[in-house]
């Protein structure tokens, strides 16, 4: 007589159970390691070359000039980033001055795109240095510079000015193709200007 099979054991499918629980566990975090390693958005990042003033003029306590601003930004990510509502900023005494929108478009994955910003700056008062040093480093006087005698109808004016340039680019990529994912990059750099001539002495960023 062939005797009749027992019916699997509690203990077989309490087995069977937790050998499944710990391989999804298992692949949930190689997913997790994979996500936040290899597809997970990173911001683009924003590089400043140069910043050059091609015009530059001052007189009756004012100044004007045109802002060129060389960049680079990099889009680390394996999607495209598709940039829109950019801009770029200028402050000087903690005021904006100067304003440029970015058009939109795109950079595409692991890209480097090099861009190139050139705008008029109106006309706007230069603050004495007593009054730029709240907002700016200190600007020390001293005596004639580039003709203006040390003193420009009633105070005296610096050797330097310094303005504040804020790009900032929002955008959104595509992780694995399904998602979305806003992500957005910003620069911020200290320009020191001669007031003589209007060379660029330097920027920090």
């Amino acid at each position: 007589m062939v005797k009749p099979q027992n019916p699997p054991s509690g203990r077989t499918n309490l087995a069977s159970c937790i050998v499944a629980t710990i391989f999804l566990i298992f692949l949930v975090i190689i997913a997790l390691i994979v996500y936040f390693t290899v597809f997970k958005p990173k911001d683009p990042k924003i590089s400043v070359n140069s910043v050059q003033l091609p015009s530059f003029s001052v007189g009756n306590n004012s100044v004007s000039f045109t802002f060129s601003q060389y960049v680079a930004i990099k889009n680390p990510n394996r999607a495209a980033f598709s940039h829109y509502d950019s801009s770029i900023q200028l402050l000087y005494s903690g005021s904006q001055v100067g304003f440029m929108f970015i058009p939109a478009g795109k950079i595409e994955a692991g890209r480097t795109q090099y861009m190139a910003a050139t705008f008029a700056v109106q006309s706007f008062p230069l603050a004495a240095p007593n009054e730029a040093s709240a907002a700016t480093m200190p600007t020390t006087t001293t005596g004639p510079i580039g003709g203006f005698g040390g003193s420009n109808n009633g105070y005296r004016v610096g050797p330097t000015m310094e303005i504040e340039c804020r790009m900032e680019m929002a955008g959104r990529t595509r992780v694995l193709n399904f998602f979305t994912h806003h992500v957005d990059a910003k620069s911020e750099c200290r320009v020191t200007i001669a007031v003589s001539d209007g060379s660029v002495l330097g920027f920090h960023c």
